[in-house]
Parts: structure tokens; C-alpha cells; sequence
């Protein structure tokens, strides 16, 4: 029996499909990687009995990268980057063994059918897929067809069962388009990125930023933002002047008319035209007229729209907004929500999806009258030739999915609904007055039918007071007449609506990635969200648009980048050479970064009026062991330690704390260690400045710590106070933390596995000693007799932290991410390594796991 793989985009996904085409007679397991399962049945495919294995990957299986020295900042100048730097395809995620996993699933089927999401990305994943599936499947016989592409729009019984009986091939058009974007988005990204980051951070200590980036997308983007906070800063309020007039309809009813020359910007001339009328006493109709009028109904859901409205009405950013609606798609409740379309197939079902919400607690009124009246045809909009508008496909209630989704979910089923109902119908009459030489205006609007506005109240007309009878020649006295003064406003910052609409309008981004673009800025603390979802530039990010349009405009401006999305598009559409648009495209951005990198100063007059200079910034912390001055702690991002003597820069671990460590020395070159910590229950190390940012030794990283330094005599030094292979990780070595006590914690160097251990014991070493089951070092605790949890009170014990039963009762393990096999008696089992990797006292063998039971610290995870 020959046998069929499947792939979907994500786990949900592939066991939603399964149920259907399986129709619930399916056997499940999980992969090797422990996070894609395998859904098994049989079934017929091309006409013969085969065996079905459904499974799925988690979005990219692989990610485009430099390679080698090319991702190291200080060996490369970043001009190289655009062309002479070689690229490659690497496992987005190494983690989940994603290949390994295809590979295995794949070995031996016949066929394959491609279920990943029907978009760009998704066929760019498909490729990916097959890279890894297609030299391990069988091989063909006579060009036989063995790779297939199903399409489909949502997760329902029809569209997953049509998607199978009309399966198509994947286009590879479209998956070229997306490896371009990749590579352009890397190369150009990258060396802008690299160049100002290393050029602002080694002269400015309050950026703010651990990274100065830049983007193709990103940065007209944040061009956007500082355009309007510009337009904001150079407003100039203007006085300006208008007449408003009362009339009596009846003693206790009036009404307020508006001046047909709305305003003027002089004052005499306002006040002439106040003396002409605030002598009259009556206010005569000069017209009446009553029009029938309608408020149009909305264009059916696209991606960009519900964005808008996530953002607007709804507060949640477009990342969040994106993400909740993929989970509610992925879960069946609504159609595949990345769409540019606004238009529905001729062939569409729509009373499918309404008869769905026919009995919600919410809406069932109105879906059933609809129904039994019959629906109106949904507006004409736009084809964007990908999937329909976003459709709610079943119904839930806010206790299905939860308070986040649910509204996001409200909104798209109200919209729908909106499109499948009638206009709203509305009566506009107005009065025209003469009031001395001047005219005046009222209108009023009477609702005849809701329409669309009785599911999306927030659309209804406003309720008014409905306007008086009337006709040509009727006197109304004049109740009040005054001049009113007022001031022209400045426009206010951008909301992030806003933003979506001006980023579609000038072809920024795609629909999927504008929510990503917007998010950046933010996380790079370019601009801040303010309440209402605003947009405002910080300082920063102001300085850095100013910046590149004063070198080269092109660079914020959106005209280039749309343009090189137009050439994407056409790669996808087969219309133009992947390989022409690519260097093309490098050509242009390489000889813009030459002008930028040369024309640097003049971003830099701009840095220096809002920025301070590294010697000016941050407190004194520790030594230098060069010039064995204080050094200068600069606490804003990226933190880091600057000696303004030797005019040196030394990079610092990020996201935790940093003091000085008993000014304590380095034995190598005599800097003064600093202690870093992520908290009282986190980890905490000690290292020193020089050897962090220069590794003394050749199993040393850029970055490490104390805790993974290889000096074989230094009382800080991993080989000091290692004490065996952490339980969670495969690479990391438990380390004890000197500095902890009375709570003493053992970390892992590698990992977030925290043991807190040892309370109120007053002294903690590692002893020079192993343990003779694991080889770990043993532990040397010394407690107070009044607070020994010892057995008989003892105060001194030595033993291993693994394998002592006495020492089971003292460690309790904390921030443990996820079990190793090991731990759990599964396959996997393997021999622990040494401790310090390479170098160890003489006398002190490697630290190994346990052999035959499972370690005090294992047992935690069970």
C-alpha cells in the first residue's frame, strides 16, 4: 500500500484537517521532535487504497542567513554584506529538529500533499518542505506525479474536502518572490543596521537602543510617524471667527443654526457682519428640503481593514490583533485572515456561514430576518485574485474563546452580517434662513430604515431632534446672535489606523507584514504608543529620519520601497527574473549605503544636539586595569562600561543588573569584576569587563562570564565552582553562585535552571572532591547549629548534589523550561560531560550525570 504525506503550517492546523478528511477515524502520536504530531488513516488518493499521514511543520522550516565570519560585526566591513558576503538556508528553529523530523516522515511515501497556508509565505514553506521531504520518498516511475498542492481558505468540512478534490501544484513564482524579499530585507537591512549601531552607540551613551536599525520597510514606516509629530511642531494656530444664531420654534424648544460662511479670519469683518444681523429680531425660511439618503453598508472584511479596526476601536495593536485572528483561523472559526480581497465570488456560499449564527444569543433575530427575507448581495470590491474576505465560518460565544478573541471575533461576524444587509435608510431635511443680509442653515436626519447599522450599532446615524414644519416665508424670532472666537488645531499624532492605511496606500509592507513593521518601531523605542493607539517619535527616532533626509531622502521616503514591491510582485506573478530584480535592487541600496557612510557627519550634527557623548554619560562603577581609572556604568540600553581615559567601549549582559563585585580583581589583566543579576530568584555571575568583550581563552565566547570561564586556578572560574552537566540542557554546567548565600542558588551557564539550595547555611564551597556515581563535585555546606536542617544537628555535611539523599530535602529547582528524555525514562539517555570542557584541576575528573537513578535535581521535573 503505497502512503500519502501530508504537511500543514502548524499542529492545530494538521489535526483539524485530519478530523475532517479522516472524518474522526484517525490514530495519533507525537514526532521525535516532541512538538508535531502524526495523524494516521486510510483512504483512497488517485484512485487506490493508501495510507494517510498528516502532519505539519511551525511556520518557516528554514531561515536565510550570513555565513561564517560574515555574522561577526567586528570582523567584516559591512559594505561587504551586499554582495561578496555568501548566504544560506539554516534551520529557523534548531530546536525542534525540524528537517530531521520531515526526513523521517517523509522516508518512504510515494506522494505528498502540500496543505500550508494559501499566501506567499505559504508557498515559500511548501519549497522548504519538499527541500527537506522529496530525496528521501520513494522514487518516481515514468514521471509520475508525486507532489501536490492543496488550496483552501478555511478549516470547514466543505473547503478542506473541495481543497483535496481539486489539488494543484505549488508556485514557485511566488516562493522566488519571498526569497528576494528575504535576501534584499537581509543584506540592505543588515548593513545599515550594523554601520550606524556600532558608528552612534561607540560616541552617544543615552541612545536608548541596543540596536540603531534600519529597514527597508521599518524605516519609511518611522517616516510616516516623524512626518506628522514634524507637521505637529511647525503648526501655527490661527485665530479664526464665526456667527451663531438661536431661533424660538416654541417656548421651550430652540435651535441652533450654522453660518453659511461657516468662517472668517478677520475680526472686523466678523464684527461687520455681527452689527448687520444682531439688530434683527426674526429669522426668515428662505428654503425647506426633505431628501432621502443612504448610508452604504461596508465592503466586505480584508486583512488591512480589520487591522484598522483592532487598532481604532477595539485597542489592540496589529501584531496582537494578527495573532488572534490566525488562532481563531487556525481553530476554525473564521476563513484564512490574511487577505487583500473585499469582494465575494459570484459562487461564494453566504447564507453557509450566516445559517451558522442563526441561533447566536446576539444576532439571531437579525440573521434569521435575513434569511427569511433574503440577503443583499455584498458591495463590489476589490479582487485581489488570493482568498475571499474574512468570514466567520461557526459560531462561539465569549466563554468559548476567551474575552481577547472573542471581540476581535464579534467585530469580523458583525461586519460580515453588515455586508449581507441593506443599506441604512435616512431622511436629511434642511432649513435655510435669512437673518438680516446673512444666511444660516439647519439639518436634521430622521432614520427610515437601519439597515446594516442595527448589527454594527457604532455605525448608526445619530439620534437628532427632528426639525420643525415649516415653508418658504415663515418668521422664527431670533432668540441670540453672537461672534464666537476660535483657534485653527494642529493634527495630532498618527494612531496606528492611521499608519495601516497610509503603509497600504503607499505600498508599504505587505498585509502580514505591516503589523510586524509597526511593532519593530516600537520595540526599538523609535516611537512610544500613547493612549488612543498613538504614535509618537522619540527623540531617537526623530533625529534618525531627520538624519536620512538630510543624506539621502530616498532612504524614509516610501517611493523606493514601493517600487522594489512592485518587482516582487512581478516575480510572483512570473513577470520578472528573480536574479535581475535582486541585483538590480543591491546595486541601487549598495551605492546609497557608500553616500550614507561617507555623509555620516551630517547625521551626527544632528546626534549631537539631543544626544550626550559616552564621557558624559553614566556614574562611576568599577576599575580599569589598563589606566586603573573608574570606568563609567551607562545604564541605557545597550548598558555598558566606558573608560573615558583609554577611550574604550566594553559590552555588558543585558536585561538584569550590574554592580561592582567586592572590588575584586581579574587575575589576567586586572580589571575590576562586576556582578550581574536578573534578580533575587534569577541567576546571577560575576564577570570581568575585559575578558567578556576580549575571551582570554579558545573555548571562550565573546559575552561568557565567570561562570564559563576555563582559568584553571581563578576562584571564579567555572572550573572552580562547576559542579556537573545541568539537568535540563544538553551544553550547560551547574555553577555555584559564591555570592548568593544565605539563600544559595546553584545556576546553569547556559540555561535558565535555577536550584536555590541551602538555606540559612553560612558558608557553601565546592570541594576538590567527586562524587564516585556521577563524578559531579561535591558540596561542602556549613550551617549554624540553631538553624541546621541536619540530621542529629549537625552544622557539616559534604555530598553530591545529585546523588545524596541528605541533600534531596535542600534543593528545590526553579525556572526549568521544559524535561529532557533523560528525566522522563525516555530515549536519549546519554553520558554527561565535564564540567569545566577542557580544562580541570589536576585530580578532578568530569562531572557526569547519574547512571542508574534519577538525580535529586531530575526528580523535579517529574
Amino acid at each position: 500500500m503505497k502512503t500519502v504525506l501530508m504537511v500543514a503550517e502548524k499542529p492545530s492546523l494538521a489535526q483539524s484537517i485530519a478530523k475532517i478528511l479522516s472524518r474522526g477515524n484517525m490514530s495519533s502520536h507525537k514526532g521525535l521532535n516532541g512538538t508535531c504530531s502524526v495523524h494516521e488513516y486510510s483512504g483512497t488518493f488517485a484512485g487506490q487504497s493508501v495510507r494517510f499521514k498528516m502532519t505539519s511543520v511551525c511556520g518557516h522550516v528554514m531561515t536565510l542567513d550570513f555565513l561564517g565570519k560574515y555574522n561577526k560585526w567586528d570582523k567584516v566591513d559591512p559594505a561587504e554584506l551586499f554582495s561578496q558576503a555568501p548566504t544560506e538556508k539554516k534551520e529557523a528553529n534548531p530546536k525542534l529538529n525540524m528537517v530531521k523530523f520531515l526526513q523521517v516522515e517523509g522516508k518512504g511515501c510515494d506522494y505528498i500533499v502540500l496543505w500550508l497556508d494559501c499566501d506567499k509565505e505559504g508557498e515559500n514553506i511548501c519549497f522548504e518542505v519538499l527541500d527537506a521531504v522529496l530525496p528521501v520518498m520513494n522514487p518516481t516511475h515514468g514521471g509520475e506525479k508525486t507532489v501536490y498542492r492543496a488550496r483552501f481558505s478555511s478549516i470547514t468540512d466543505t473547503d478542506i474536502c473541495a481543497a483535496m478534490a481539486r489539488l494543484g501544484e505549488p508556485d514557485h513564482n511566488e516562493a522566488l518572490s519571498v526569497d528576494a524579499r528575504q535576501e534584499l530585507d537581509l543584506r540592505i537591512g543588515c548593513a545599515f543596521t550594523r554601520f550606524q549601531t556600532k558608528y552612534f552607540q561607540g560616541k552617544y551613551g543615552n541612545l536608548d537602543s541596543s540596536l540603531i536599525s534600519f529597514g527597508p520597510c521599518q524605516t519609511p514606516t518611522l517616516g510616516f510617524c516623524v512626518e506628522r509629530h514634524d507637521k505637529i511642531q511647525s503648526f501655527k494656530p490661527e485665530t479664526y471667527w464665526v456667527l451663531q444664531a438661536k431661533v424660538n420654534v416654541d417656548k421651550d424648544r430652540s435651535l441652533l443654526l450654522d453660518w453659511d460662511r461657516v468662517r472668517v479670519f478677520d475680526r472686523e469683518i466678523a464684527q461687520m457682519f455681527l452689527n448687520l444681523t444682531k439688530l434683527e429680531k426674526e429669522a426668515q425660511v428662505e428654503a425647506t428640503s426633505k431628501k432621502e439618503k443612504a448610508k452604504q453598508r461596508p465592503l466586505a472584511l480584508n486583512t488591512v481593514e480589520m487591522l484598522r479596526v483592532a487598532s481604532s476601536s477595539l485597542g489592540m495593536g496589529p501584531q496582537h490583533a494578527m495573532q488572534t485572528a490566525e488562532r481563531l483561523y487556525t481553530q476554525g472559526y473564521i476563513s484564512y485572515p490574511r487577505t487583500e480581497t473585499t469582494h465575494y465570488p459570484e459562487n461564494f456560499d453566504l447564507k453557509g456561514p450566516l445559517r451558522q449564527q442563526a441561533n447566536h444569543p446576539y444576532w439571531a433575530d437579525t440573521v434569521k430576518r435575513l434569511l427569511a427575507e433574503g440577503i443583499n448581495r455584498p458591495r463590489k470590491g476589490h479582487d485581489a485574485g488570493d482568498h475571499p474576505p474574512i468570514t466567520p465560518m461557526r459560531s462561539a460565544t465569549e466563554a468559548e474563546l476567551g474575552s481577547e478573541a472573542w471581540r476581535l471575533y464579534e467585530y469580523i461576524t458583525r461586519h460580515f452580517i453588515a455586508t449581507v444587509s441593506y443599506d441604512c435608510r435616512y431622511l436629511q431635511s434642511t432649513i435655510s434662513f435669512r437673518i438680516g443680509p446673512e444666511h444660516f442653515t439647519c439639518t436634521g436626519k430622521t432614520v427610515m430604515s437601519p439597515g446594516f447599522t442595527e448589527i454594527m450599532p457604532w455605525q448608526s446615524i445619530p439620534l437628532e431632534e427632528s426639525l420643525p414644519t415649516c415653508q418658504r416665508g415663515d418668521i422664527f424670532p431670533v432668540s441670540e446672535m453672537k461672534m464666537l472666537e476660535k483657534q485653527t488645531s494642529p493634527p495630532n499624532y498618527l494612531t496606528e489606523a492611521e499608519l495601516i492605511t497610509l503603509m497600504e496606500k503607499h505600498g508599504i509592507g505587505t498585509d502580514a507584514s505591516i503589523p510586524v513593521h509597526i511593532n519593530n518601531i516600537c520595540q526599538r523605542n523609535y516611537v512610544t504608543v500613547e493612549s488612543g493607539r498613538r504614535l509618537r517619535p522619540t527623540n531617537l527616532g526623530i533625529v534618525l529620519v531627520h538624519g536620512y533626509y538630510k543624506i539621502d531622502a530616498e532612504l524614509v521616503l516610501p517611493t523606493i520601497r514601493s517600487a522594489v514591491e512592485k518587482q516582487l510582485n512581478l516575480i510572483a506573478q512570473g513577470k520578472a527574473d528573480y536574479r535581475q530584480v535582486l541585483g538590480h535592487t543591491l546595486d541601487v541600496f549598495k551605492r546609497k549605503f557608500h553616500y550614507f557612510v561617507d555623509s555620516i557627519a551630517g547625521m551626527d550634527e544632528l546626534m549631537e544636539v539631543s544626544f550626550s557623548p559616552l564621557a558624559a554619560t553614566g556614574k562611576p562603577l568599577s576599575r580599569c586595569g589598563k589606566c586603573h581609572r573608574f570606568m563609567k556604568y551607562i545604564q541605557a540600553k545597550p548598558s555598558r562600561l566606558h573608560c573615558s581615559h583609554c577611550d574604550e567601549t566594553y559590552t555588558l549582559p543585558q536585561n538584569g543588573t550590574i554592580k561592582l563585585y567586592k572590588e575584586l580583581r581579574c587575575p589576567l589583566d586586572d580589571f575590576e569584576l562586576v556582578l550581574w543579576s536578573s534578580g533575587s530568584r534569577g541567576k546571577s555571575y560575576p564577570l570581568c569587563p575585559y575578558c567578556s568583550n576580549h575571551p582570554p581563552f579558545r573555548d571562550m565566547k565573546k559575552g561568557m562570564g565567570c561562570n564559563e570561564c576555563t582559568h584553571p586556578t581563578c576562584q571564579h572560574s567555572l572550573s572552580m565552582l562547576g559542579i556537573g552537566q545541568c539537568v535540563e540542557c544538553e551544553s550547560g554546567v551547574l555553577v555555584l553562585d559564591p555570592t548568593s548565600g544565605p539563600k544559595w542558588k546553584v545556576a546553569c551557564n547556559k540555561c535558565n535552571v535555577v536550584a536555590h539550595c541551602f538555606e540559612n547555611a553560612y558558608r557553601v564551597r565546592v570541594s576538590a572532591d567527586t562524587c564516585g556515581s556521577c563524578e559531579a563535585a561535591l558540596l561542602a555546606v556549613d550551617f549554624n547549629k540553631a538553624k541546621s536542617p541536619l540530621p542529629g544537628n549537625e552544622t557539616q555535611h559534604t555530598g553530591c548534589v545529585f546523588c545524596d539523599p541528605i541533600f534531596q530535602e535542600l534543593v528545590e529547582l526553579k525556572h526549568a523550561a521544559s524535561c529532557h528524555p533523560m528525566h522522563r525514562g525516555g530515549p536519549g539517555r546519554r553520558q554527561g560531560r565535564g564540567r569545566a570542557r577542557g580544562r580541570r584541576p589536576p585530580g578532578r575528573p568530569s562531572a557526569r550525570r547519574p547512571k542508574d537513578k534519577m538525580s535529586a535535581l531530575a526528580a523535579y521535573f517529574v
